[in-house]
């Protein structure tokens, strides 16, 4: 069959799909209307560049923002507990003496308390499935709030390594509700043209929790008393309660309360998150998610996790759980243990904390750079090309570890991690967080989000054992020599990526669907014509 009979095929396909999707909405609505609109609205998101959605959506881009904040608070603990164990005070308190003299924890507790919070992030991921999708975003959100600030009493009297890894599990908890909740809420409540810009900022959010994390302790590497662990544990304190009355404030997602048969709430939250602006009817937007959900139950048999892995959606969620694993199987927890790497190479506590701090500096710089790359590139481009320098990378750091143990190669391997987590977090990072809230349906967004994160916090589990081994120096102490490990997964990640990962910009979630539906092949997604606009996007800027 050639190209232009096969692309042929999958227009004649989506129209007998549209057809159908569109007499469902006759006999909700007794007329054509709610089609019409959805189909004109698909046209101006098509026309509306970046700049034009900003203005019609700045109430949205607001409320996103807000609700993402509380993944600063992962990427906080995340560090924390990483960088804790170079910090003296830490180890003196929770550690035991080591071969060379010094403190530390043994690689067992270390994977311990990396992996209680992995754990406690599955099992808040699988409750989030299942909650958020009955009582709402801002209610389980709130909830979750709530129930941190409870847990961070935990960590903060924590009187032993015990008692720390029970309060990293149950911290963990909230914290998965945050990975997916606030992603999926960022995708549901703006237009095409802001879509990949509002998802990968939850990566910026992590990188600022990280960074945050770094400045803390380094001002606090000096002191010798149990303050210099308590306090950055407090600090936790500070934004659930803002962010608690924000998302108390903010409209629901119009796409769950569709979900719901609550189209008036849904076009009065519409209204809540645009600005009156002529030419704009929040019922015509409404009718394009009426029309979409629609569209998704003529071909979906339900909304359990078992349909994640029926018919199409199959193909969706394999490649949802394939970008985010490639997170973890790039060699990205590494970077947590850059301050390991130049406290090796000679420099002192304070000192090395410093470089963290520029590791995690770079890392904003690198995301904001990605909304740059994906205006012009695409997700695709920029995944597929960001798995390739990463190998490149890794494979790096690996050579150059194979001379002498020296100062010199701890700085080397430590400066070289500062360019891995430039290009990470200018590429896989947050490309990962705008893939994966794209490529699933609508119906099944929440759900395949939770399952895709589980898989890559499942692989952190594994990731969070191995990697003390490797660079503690009574266990593996493979130390550089870990690239060569991460570099070959990277490699498969990179394979897997380039036959796989269908490029999604610019196209809206029913347009989406079609070309799923139509088992569009993955080379065929940026040209492919699915009927739902009379022009196709060429190079209008959308995002």
């Amino acid at each position: 069959m050639t190209e232009k009979s096969a692309m042929a095929e999958h227009v004649e396909k989506h129209d007998s799909i549209a057809s159908e999707a569109e007499g469902h909405v006759h006999s909700d609505h007794s007329d054509l209307k709610t089609s019409t609109e959805a189909h004109a609205t698909i046209e101006k998101e098509h026309n509306m560049g970046p700049w034009q959605a900003l203005k019609l959506y700045p109430k949205a881009v607001g409320w996103s923002l807000l609700l993402s904040c509380a993944i600063i608070m992962e990427g906080y603990d995340v560090v924390l507990i990483g960088s804790f164990f170079g910090f003296p005070a830490f180890n003196e308190k929770y550690g035991q003496q080591m071969s060379d003299g010094s403190y530390g924890l043994a690689a067992s507790w270390q994977a311990g308390l990396t992996n209680a919070m992995s754990c406690g992030q599955i099992i808040g991921l699988f409750i989030n499935g299942l909650v958020s999708e009955r009582f709402g975003y801002r209610r389980t959100l709130m909830a979750c709030l709530a129930a941190t600030v409870g847990f961070i009493f935990i960590l903060f009297f924590a009187p032993n390594v015990q008692t720390l890894v029970v309060g990293e599990l149950l911290m963990g908890i909230p914290l998965g509700v945050y990975q997916t909740l606030t992603v999926t809420y960022a995708s549901e409540v703006c237009p095409v043209a802001l879509r990949a810009y509002l998802t990968t900022y939850v990566n910026l959010c992590w990188v600022f929790g990280q960074l945050i994390a770094s400045g803390v302790l380094k001002g606090l590497a000096e002191r010798s008393d149990q303050w210099a662990y308590r306090i950055p544990f407090a600090i936790q304190w500070v934004w659930p309660i803002p962010i608690f009355i924000g998302v108390y404030l903010a409209p629901e997602s119009p796409w769950w309360l569709v979900r719901k048969d609550r189209r008036e709430d849904a076009v009065k939250a519409v209204r809540r998150l645009t600005r009156d602006t002529p030419g704009f009817n929040a019922e015509e937007t409404v009718s394009m998610i009426v029309y979409t959900n629609a569209l998704e139950k003529r071909v979906e048999t339900g909304t359990s996790y078992l349909d994640c892995f029926k018919g199409t959606d199959l193909r969706r969620t394999e490649i949802a759980c394939c970008v985010w694993a490639a997170q973890s199987l790039c060699g990205s927890g590494l970077m947590g243990y850059s301050t390991v790497f130049y406290q090796r190479a000679g420099l002192a506590v304070s000192q090395s904390f410093t470089m963290s701090l520029v590791q995690y500096a770079i890392g904003v710089v690198g995301t904001i750079g990605s909304w740059v790359l994906m205006t012009y590139f695409g997700r695709r481009t920029l995944y597929v090309g960001g798995l390739m320098l990463l190998s490149v990378v890794l494979l790096v750091i690996g050579f150059v570890s194979i001379a002498p143990s020296t100062s010199a190669i701890s700085w080397a391997t430590g400066s070289m991690l500062l360019v891995y987590t430039f290009v990470y977090d200018s590429t896989v990072g947050p490309v990962c967080f705008s893939l994966v809230s794209e490529i699933p349906s609508s119906r099944l967004r929440i759900k395949s989000v939770v399952l895709a994160r589980n898989v890559y916090n499942v692989l952190n589990l594994v990731t969070g054992i191995i990697i003390p081994y490797m660079l503690n120096v009574d266990a593996w102490n493979w130390r550089g020599k870990s690239g060569f490990f991460w570099g070959a997964l990277c490699i498969t990640c990179l394979v897997w990526s380039f036959f796989r990962l269908p490029e999604p910009k610019g196209r809206s979630y029913a347009e989406l669907d079609i070309l799923f539906e139509n088992k569009v092949r993955t080379r065929e997604f940026p040209s492919a014509k699915t009927g739902l606009v009379q022009e196709e996007l060429k190079g209008n800027g959308s995002v």
